[in-house]
């Protein structure tokens, strides 16, 4: 059902990273993507703990497998299936929240030299939304950055903030070892074996039930446990994904038999 974190290479959905500079790009206009194909097939995207109040209402939330879990939205139960979005990468329905590392494509803060910590803002160039463009936004004004370029570049900083506050969210759901390996079945009327999904992680909600009080406050205090429970409440929504998903006639590839009607 989910997939383990993304490639530390290059991060998901991007092909390659290119630094913005007025050197290079001085004369160049930034648009929106018109096609992220890879996005539409993308069943599981990152998340960061400044959308769990959103997206607990659209979107099961859940956590990758391996050493350094993360947390990720599940747009589809499968892989290569993603329900709320087209095959160009467009919400079906745009008052659905998209989360915000599909909406910061193509650009990104990177750190360009190991022995740095300073971090650039750099885009996709094969993503064709910087470029010679007769229509668009202009990245820079004479020298200095445009009003487009500072937009992105502060809405970056802001997912770069967000995403350090989830690393240290996942480090103390860590540490109290309240992660368990996840499990869904749904049972579809009439079929007799239910769909089982695995892969992904999940809060132990008796390990959090047996929490000290003070273990407890200390949570609430800290703002974390309302971060739990937007989780925790965020997993009803993986009958209505499943829902979708039959809708859509995009079903696993084997389908449990439907029950015998005269059974």
């Amino acid at each position: 059902m989910a997939t383990a974190a993304p490639n530390q290479n290059l991060p998901l959905f991007y092909n390659a990273i290119e630094p913005l500079n007025v050197t290079a790009h001085g004369k160049m206009k930034v648009r929106p993507v018109l096609k992220m194909a890879q996005v539409g097939r993308t069943h599981a995207i990152p998340l960061t703990v400044d959308e769990f109040g959103l997206v607990q209402r659209h979107y099961p939330i859940v956590f990758t497998v391996g050493e350094k879990p993360i947390p990720i939205a599940l747009m589809g139960l499968n892989e290569g299936v993603n329900v709320f979005l087209d095959e160009n990468g467009r919400p079906h329905d745009p008052s659905v929240y998209t989360p915000a590392y599909v909406r910061r494509y193509p650009f990104l803060l990177a750190r360009l030299r190991p022995d740095t910590d300073e971090l650039s803002l750099c885009f996709d160039p094969t993503a064709e939304a910087v470029g010679d463009f007769k229509e668009g936004e202009p990245l820079f004004d004479g020298d200095q950055p445009s009003e487009a370029t500072k937009a992105v570049l502060q809405f970056c900083e802001q997912f770069e903030a967000a995403g350090q506050r989830t690393s240290s969210f996942v480090d103390e759901l860590t540490k109290a070892e309240l992660l368990m390996d996840g499990e869904v079945a749904i049972q579809p009327e009439g079929f007799q074996q239910p769909f089982v999904y695995r892969g992904c992680r999940m809060i132990d909600e008796e390990k959090l039930r047996n929490m000290r009080g003070d273990e407890l406050r200390r949570m609430n205090q800290s703002g974390i446990l309302p971060l739990i429970y937007a989780h925790l409440f965020s997993l009803t929504e993986m009958r209505a994904v499943f829902g979708r998903q039959m809708q859509q006639g995009k079903a696993p590839a084997q389908i449990p038999q439907p029950a015998d009607a005269d059974a």
